[in-house]
């Protein structure tokens, strides 16, 4: 039995990227999303804190799907 050392430090190297770079979108939302619900601010920075708040949970979300798509897919 052989193993790849060089291809298992790929793969886990990618992962830990994906995963992290996720914790920190999810994150950001969290922390954009009070500041688009309201208070003393213009309507115009409270669209900006949701649209971004949005935005990284889609791309979370998008995170999430492709990997299911590539562990359940063809």
């Amino acid at each position: 039995m052989d193993i790849h050392w060089a291809a298992l430090g790929g793969v886990f190297g990618v992962s830990l990227g994906i995963t992290l770079l996720t914790v920190v979108l999810f994150s950001l939302g969290v922390a954009a999303q009070p500041r688009g619900d309201g208070g003393e601010r213009s309507r115009g920075a409270n669209r900006t804190a949701t649209a971004a708040a949005l935005l990284c949970f889609g791309a979370c979300l998008a995170v999430a799907v492709y990997g299911l798509t590539l562990i359940i897919g063809g």
